[in-house]
């Protein structure tokens, strides 16, 4: 990845700079890739304290992914497209991507161990999971089978060079369209959730459509330009209109049919529908869709009298 220092970044520290761009990693990660000579300035490696001028050039170069101890599983995986390079699948809602305090195992992260063991370019010490999803939530995710497609998802994420849509179901009736751009950032009271109401962060960009209006509630379409973590849930809160069934930053609801679609989802309504990128290695433009599984299907027969999402 590439940069050029602007009037306004010219002086500050350089992890600093970095980490106010959208590169796709942490400030931390950032200091680490400095430290291990993996960020150059004009050429040169540099420290993370560097103060570059304005027009140096600066490139950051991702290290490989490091092995991992995760333990290869037989779990099932939905596949929606698999060649030497990448796969595409549908992920159930409830699976954790990677193993995680309170989720040492089931995760996807095992089943691609597994799964990914017999290839003749599959790494089965490095999973190939270049973005996530929520535990809860449900869709379409692209993993890496090789080195070269890992490199070309990372950076493609990154430059936000990826088509990704989701729909949810909102309580309330949100604007037809809007565009939600704001900072995003941590909450300032509580480290589990994440916040717009920052004075410092990164850009979040997201594009929210009704679908069709419900009994109480919305079915909306959100597309992505940035991809910030609990990017959706947190738009849609913070803009008044939460995903149902949201445990972190949803709201109770007294309706009595907005609390039986909830407990027939009992998750947060949020499905990743649909994911479109050029493939890394043939440059070919791919692109994938996934209904909403029975749940959420549950969700919206209840909240409506149509009962298949694409009908309307």
């Amino acid at each position: 990845m590439e940069i050029t220092i602007t009037a306004d970044e010219a002086g500050e520290r350089l992890d600093r700079i970095l980490g106010a761009r959208d590169l796709g990693l942490s400030r931390s990660a950032l200091q680490r890739l400095i430290g291990d000579g993996r960020v150059e300035l004009d050429g040169e490696t540099v420290r993370a304290s560097a103060r570059p001028k304005q027009g140096a050039r600066v490139v950051v170069r991702p290290a490989p992914a490091p092995p991992t101890a995760v333990v290869p599983q037989d779990i099932p995986i939905d596949w929606l497209h698999r060649d030497a390079h990448l796969g595409v699948l549908h992920k159930p809602a409830g699976m954790v991507v990677h193993p995680a305090p309170g989720h040492p195992d089931g995760t996807l992260a095992n089943a691609l161990r597994f799964h990914f063991a017999g290839d003749a370019d599959g790494d089965v010490d490095r999973p190939g999971i270049v973005h996530r999803l929520d535990m809860d939530t449900s869709g379409v995710m692209v993993v890496a089978r090789s080195e070269r497609a890992r490199e070309g998802l990372v950076a493609a994420f990154a430059a936000h060079d990826i088509e990704r849509e989701y729909v949810a179901i909102a309580l309330g009736y949100p604007e037809e369209r809007v565009t939600l751009d704001t900072l995003h950032g941590r909450h300032p009271h509580d480290r589990k959730r994440f916040s717009t109401r920052v004075d410092r962060g990164k850009r979040a960009v997201t594009n929210i459509e009704v679908v069709r209006r419900l009994h109480a509630s919305a079915l909306v379409r959100c597309r992505l330009e940035t991809g910030r973590t609990h990017q959706i849930r947190v738009h849609l809160a913070e803009h008044g209109h939460p995903v149902l069934a949201d445990p972190l930053y949803g709201r109770a609801s007294r309706d009595p049919r907005v609390k039986q679609a909830a407990a027939e989802l009992g998750r947060q309504a949020l499905h990743a529908r649909l994911l479109g990128f050029e493939h890394p290695v043939t440059g070919e433009r791919m692109r994938f869709e996934a209904d909403p599984p029975d749940d959420f299907e549950r969700a919206l027969r209840v909240l409506s009298a149509l009962r298949v999402l694409s009908e309307g």
